[in-house]
């Protein structure tokens, strides 16, 4: 029985492969202090490993860069994880393509915008464009957000209806907007999907509205999704109806340059 529960365990999903323990706690490690852990206890415990051998991994990452520490606590992300971030972003051709059509984008409408992709069934924004009307937004790059809150996260799950109630269930109810029921959550993607156009309506922020369009690979596939974004007074109906079809042309611009040939919005 030990040694069948010992092999079930190994072929499971979340299990590291033979021989990579220490490397997996290791990451744990830096999952926890990305998470806000900031001293031993909290790591420890967040990455569920006995405190000595926390100790001895968080003395390593810290050597190597990808922690920082103060006086043995204060834990914090390291430099070598920033220069890692920014090889990673743009090793993807999607930032790199999409960059200067945002920065267009912003200039020329004033409001924020955003890109991001799905990563572990959350929102993880890889870039973000202030706008000039001085709102401040909550939002940063390497940031995640729940999908059925965001316009974005929206625009994210189109192509995939089967997702929408499963999604919706597995993001607690303090995430969610109190008039964001799952009921008209289901129809507002039903008519979004028809549209290929996405809005959040106040579901992730007080006094924030956005409009979402997805971004598309060569094979048709959502890879991204751009949105922009402004408070309340910027962002009334009519705007908001007019701004679909200039979200729903710059994806498709930055589609193409994706090799996606299909239909445009």
């Amino acid at each position: 029985m030990a040694l069948e529960a010992e092999l079930k365990d190994e072929n499971s999903v979340d299990a590291p492969p033979a021989g990579t323990l220490t490397l997996a706690r290791g990451l744990d490690i830096l999952r926890a202090v990305g998470r806000g852990a900031t001293n031993l206890n909290e790591v420890s415990a967040e990455a569920n490993i006995g405190k000595s051998a926390a100790q001895r991994m968080v003395k390593l990452l810290v050597q190597r860069g990808f922690l920082r520490s103060t006086h043995g606590t204060d834990f914090s992300l390291g430099p070598a994880l920033i220069e890692l971030g920014f090889h990673a972003l743009y090793q993807s051709p999607v930032p790199v393509i999409a960059k200067p059509i945002l920065e267009e984008l912003a200039r020329k409408y004033q409001d924020t915008v955003h890109l991001a992709v799905e990563d572990e069934a959350q929102v993880l924004y890889v870039d973000k464009v202030p706008g000039t009307r001085g709102a401040q937004m909550r939002s940063r790059v390497g940031q995640r957000m729940p999908l059925s809150r965001t316009g974005i996260g929206k625009a994210l799950l189109l192509d995939t209806p089967d997702r929408w109630e499963s999604t919706f269930d597995s993001e607690s109810p303090i995430e969610q907007a109190p008039h964001q029921t799952k009921a008209a959550f289901l129809k507002r993607m039903k008519s979004y999907a028809k549209e290929g156009i996405a809005l959040d309506l106040e579901d992730n922020e007080p006094g924030i509205r956005c409009v979402a369009a997805p971004i598309r690979d060569g094979s048709g596939k959502i890879i991204a999704a751009i949105s922009m974004s402004a408070t309340n007074p910027y962002m009334p109906d009519e705007r908001m109806k007019a701004l679909k079809t200039v979200m729903g042309t710059t994806a498709a611009q930055i589609s193409r340059k994706l090799g996606y040939s299909g239909k445009t919005f």
